[in-house]
């Protein structure tokens, strides 16, 4: 078995504390945001639609229509994954478009470790209220939900793991 002390999906952590003397490259973002393209969506709808911030007025808005996220300022750049209910997998009772945007949401959380850069995931939906203030700020229509926030920079920070997280008790085998 591979030692997983180095692999980012067990060295990822939050970071808030960003330097602001470095951005993310537009290499890097399309990079990423390639990457959260191959995340798997339900019948393959790939519903989700991005939105980047990296313009003062644009950084400065975001931070007006979120509460939490002050570390974006010196990150730099801000990636609000959508979900076009238009174009997701429906079902009677609602559809998939969460799901696959979280999904995305993740990899990109992942190829940002690997690239080197650090990341938080600020949460919109299922805030109705945080959902309404993104529509409006990034001028999107009815169909396009704003699901999450990803702060993206240079770390001035390493958080380290506090303790191992696998928990047996969590896990039922059947």
């Amino acid at each position: 078995m591979e030692d997983k002390k180095d692999s980012a999906i067990f060295t990822r952590r939050s970071v808030r504390a960003y330097d602001p003397s470095k951005r993310a490259s537009k290499e890097q973002i399309d990079d990423i945001l390639d990457a959260a393209m191959h995340a798997p969506t339900a019948m393959g709808k790939e519903p989700w639609r991005f939105v980047v911030a990296t313009s003062k007025d644009a950084i400065e808005g975001v931070m007006k229509v979120h509460p939490y996220c002050e570390s974006l300022k010196d990150a730099g750049t801000a990636i609000i994954v959508c979900g076009d209910t238009d174009a997701q997998f429906s079902i009677p009772d609602g559809g998939y478009y969460q799901y696959d945007c979280s999904a995305a949401t993740q990899n990109i959380l992942l190829r940002a470790k690997e690239l080197g850069l650090g990341t938080c995931w600020c949460g919109i939906a299922p805030e109705k209220t945080r959902i309404a203030a993104f529509r409006k700020f990034l001028n999107l229509p009815a169909n396009i939900e704003p699901m999450a926030l990803v702060i993206l920079g240079y770390p001035a920070e390493s958080p380290a793991l506090e303790k191992p997280r696998f928990n047996p008790s969590f896990v039922k085998y059947v």
